[in-house]
């Protein structure tokens, strides 16, 4: 006989953990990139559109690996997930600051780096999913989570520090240390799903599949529901938007408004610092939310229809940042809080309406779809549009578009569970 849960014990807390430092390196492998993205093409000579095609390789490598991703997870849980991504993304990194050429820099760092960074996600968000449901769940991913903005505020400034006295080859160098190391202890602290060791996830009187005597959804159900695709359009549209913003932000700061390097690492920094306060806090919202509405997939929806139309702001206030610095630091707050809610607000909405039976299939299905379609075109559309124009207006406005369309998504999701197909 399996008994509940508590919220926090050993088992759990080493599950937090390992997502901390998976997220931890995955962002640490993003984040740096849009730090990293210049020096690249003042040493390479390449232009921004071939820099950033690197970096929208990898997120097509990672969409793909994600769909493998999911089964590997299902069946033999995290441990080789993870065992696999600290391998590629050492590997990955290091080859790429270690070899000359621009085809070293596509293979290594989009391909090889991009298969490591599609281990994590799904592994990461589904983990933390099937450990803790319902009015948990939202805490215990913004703590996992916080591994994300903490990465991006450090790294940021060890990337800068490194710039400041050596080569992008160096800064990458000890990049590749660092992702090497998360994701081995990342690897040594994962754990199988509850039921492995005869207990059941926190917050399961929240999870609604089950009580709604529908059950856990198939793979096949799922992606003939329509439910799953505008929950992939939402992930897709906000994924397009976000990955504009996060590779080409400091170069709008350092471009378009003449700021120094140092301070627009500084900006975006501030993203960082507040998600290390916004993640865990919007996380308790959401939480309460489901408590007070007593349902978690009307009070998920809220939350995801919420986040995109908060990015959507941030937009705004970097498109008002022409003659004052103030709207571009309430854009950089702005970005955190959105990235606070939706990333694992998907997770937890798509957990609580298709269940966990076959979660890490149905949504490394959907990653590999959102992945390969939204960052992709967000990275190149954003450099694309900044070489014909001379400027990233457009491209913040294109990121603006993407956010809104997001937000309608998300309304668009049902509230309550509905008949599944047999």
């Amino acid at each position: 006989m399996t008994g509940q849960m508590s919220i926090y014990n050993r088992n759990s807390v080493q599950v937090l953990f390992s997502s901390w430092m998976a997220v931890f390196a995955l962002f640490g492998v993003r984040a740096t990139f849009a730090v990293l993205k210049d020096p690249i093409a003042a040493a390479s000579g390449w232009s921004q559109t071939q820099v950033s095609f690197g970096y929208s390789l990898m997120m097509l490598s990672y969409a793909l690996t994600a769909f493998v991703s999911g089964y590997l997870l299902d069946r033999y849980g995290p441990k080789i997930v993870y065992g696999i991504a600290a391998v590629f993304g050492f590997f990955g990194l290091l080859l790429t600051a270690l070899l000359e050429g621009y085809a070293a820099y596509v293979v290594f760092f989009g391909i090889v780096t991009g298969i490591a960074t599609g281990m994590l996600w799904v592994a990461a968000t589904v983990t933390v999913r099937t450990w803790f449901t319902g009015n948990t769940y939202a805490r215990s991913w913004g703590l996992a989570f916080c591994g994300a903005p903490i990465s991006q505020f450090a790294l940021a400034f060890l990337m800068r520090h490194l710039l400041a006295r050596g080569t992008w080859n160096t800064a990458m160098i000890f990049l590749a240390g660092i992702v090497g190391a998360a994701l081995a202890a990342a690897w040594f602290f994962s754990k199988h799903a509850p039921e492995h060791y005869g207990i059941s996830a926190a917050g399961s009187q929240y999870a609604l599949s089950p009580s709604s005597g529908e059950g856990d959804w198939g793979v096949k159900q799922a992606f003939t529901a329509m439910t799953i695709w505008v929950v992939i359009l939402l992930f897709l549209t906000s994924m397009m938007g976000e990955f504009l913003i996060w590779t080409q932000i400091v170069s709008f700061w350092t471009e378009d408004l003449a700021w120094s390097r140092d301070a627009a690492v500084s900006a975006y920094s501030v993203i960082g610092i507040t998600g290390i306060i916004a993640m865990p806090l919007a996380g308790r919202i959401s939480d309460s939310l489901v408590r007070t509405m007593g349902s978690e997939l009307h009070a998920r929806k809220i939350m995801l229809a919420a986040g995109p139309l908060i990015g959507a702001a941030a937009c705004g206030g970097l498109l008002l940042s022409g003659h004052a610095a103030a709207p571009s630091y309430a854009a950089a707050v702005l970005f955190a809080v959105y990235w606070a809610i939706v990333p694992g607000g998907v997770v937890g909405y798509a957990g609580a309406y298709f269940g966990k039976k076959s979660l890490g299939k149905i949504w490394g299905i959907a990653t590999m779809i959102v992945m390969g379609i939204g960052p992709f075109t967000g990275t190149y559309v954003g450099a694309y549009l900044r070489d014909v124009s001379g400027s990233y207006y457009w491209s913040i406005v294109f990121a603006l578009g993407a956010f809104l369309v997001s937000c309608v998504s998300a309304m668009l999701l049902p509230k309550r569970p509905s008949v599944r197909k047999h």
